[in-house]
């Protein structure tokens, strides 16, 4: 993801004294693919999939880019 406007070697999370758990997440699943879709130049609000006759959003209705890990 870094070629894709990631910054490189940037840390987000923190884990334990290990490194293998993360100890506090802070960005969800939606927000997770409200980011990629807009690193893939995709609006996630109006990417939407049709299901039993409704239109449901790939980031449910709380999914916001994560502005702070973009490059």
């Amino acid at each position: 993801m870094i070629d894709g406007g990631i910054q490189g070697g940037h840390r987000f999370e923190k884990s334990d004294e290990i490194g293998s758990k993360p100890v506090f997440i802070s960005v969800s699943i939606p927000d997770l693919r409200a980011t990629i879709l807009h690193l893939m130049g995709l609006d996630h609000k109006q990417w939407t999939n049709p299901f039993n006759g409704c239109d449901f959003r790939l980031t449910d209705v709380s999914g916001d880019v994560t502005n702070p890990i973009l490059a």
